[in-house]
């Protein structure tokens, strides 16, 4: 996680590169990315199968750290941790709504439960989770205590659950997000676990620890780790999961490259793959064969191809510090 702090400092020196625009267009696809910018205070939206951008950077709260899309809703929500708030967007306009959502101190990550409609923030600064209504974009109930500065969340909508890291505690803490209620004991895990991924196709929560430089996986059937840890890169932060093709991508900040692990047999495959500096979050869109990395230290999103997991094109510049990055769909056509 410092690692990818310092990324943030160094970003804040960088003017923002200048940005090319293209019109939305109707699709009901995985068409839009939407890139945080810590350092700008604004979200990037690209449009997937262009990448060009869609209208300016979108002004939210200070130091966006993370965004989850409910693309049911037609939302993005995005955690200012330097803020303690969490900023809506209308994903249809591109545009905020309402005011900031009151949540608990550092946010610093979000992940959605569209089917439950609610959106799970981790506060670092309070060791605890808000639970918004996407419905009506409240806060619901008392905050969850977890452990101690949780940094990430991923949910698994077909079991009802959601994934906490805790960095300070090196442990997961599970929530029902039926009863938004913690479950179980805390699952033990490496040194500063940073990012967390569920593939819930063959149930395993995949967890990147920072500090020691491995990925554990959890059974999400019986919440236990299994197998010993993945060792990788230096500095892994971020991962997530392409379920089709039974493979997570991991970031290594210091490494500034992206680890492939093979969900089959949990074994690293191939080389590293080179990206930009400090590259932080991922997210991989399974069905147009993409994962797009955000690189902290280059303000600058990398994009993969995961047929052939060679980087495809220019670096895209967006805005100062990109962490959090996040697929949606347009939604425009489903209201013609």
């Amino acid at each position: 996680m410092s690692v990818i702090l310092a990324a943030f400092s160094v970003a804040l020196l960088s003017a923002m590169a200048p940005h090319a625009f293209a019109a939305p267009r109707n699709d009901l696809r995985n068409d839009r990315l939407y890139v945080a910018n810590g350092g700008s205070g604004t979200v990037s939206v690209i449009d997937t199968r262009t990448n060009a951008f869609v209208g300016p950077p979108i002004h939210v709260g200070k130091r966006p750290a993370g965004v989850a899309v409910d693309s049911v809703r037609g939302r993005a929500y995005v955690v200012n941790s330097g803020s303690d708030a969490v900023s809506v967007i209308n994903t249809k306009s591109n545009s905020v709504v309402g005011s900031p959502i009151r949540v608990g101190k550092g946010p610093a990550g979000v992940a959605v439960d569209s089917v439950r409609g609610r959106a799970y923030v981790v506060n670092s600064g309070s060791d605890a989770v808000s639970v918004i209504n996407t419905k009506s974009n409240s806060v619901v109930g008392s905050p969850i205590r977890v452990g101690k500065g949780p940094a990430g969340v991923a949910v698994d909508s077909v079991r009802g659950r959601a994934y906490v890291v805790n960095s300070g505690s090196d442990a997961v803490s599970v929530i029902n997000t039926k009863s938004n209620s913690v479950v179980g004991s805390p699952i033990r895990v490496g040194k500063g676990p940073a990012g967390v991924a569920v593939d819930s196709v063959r149930a395993r929560a995949y967890v990147v620890n920072s500090g020691s430089d491995a990925v554990s996986v959890i059974n999400t059937k019986t919440n236990t780790v299994v197998g010993s840890p993945i060792h990788l890169g230096k500095g892994p932060a971020g991962v997530a999961v392409d379920s089709l093709r039974g493979r997570a991508y991991v970031t290594n900040s210091d490494w500034n490259s992206v680890s492939l692990v093979n969900t089959r047999t949990n074994a690293v495959v191939g080389f590293p793959i080179p990206v930009r500096y400090g590259p932080a979050w991922v997210a991989t869109d399974s069905l147009r064969g993409r994962a797009y990395v955000a690189n902290s230290g280059s303000d600058s999103v990398s994009v993969i191809d995961t047929r052939t997991n060679a980087v495809v094109g220019s670096p895209i510049p967006v805005g100062n510090a990109p962490a959090g990055v996040a697929l949606g769909k347009s939604l425009r056509s489903a209201h013609h």
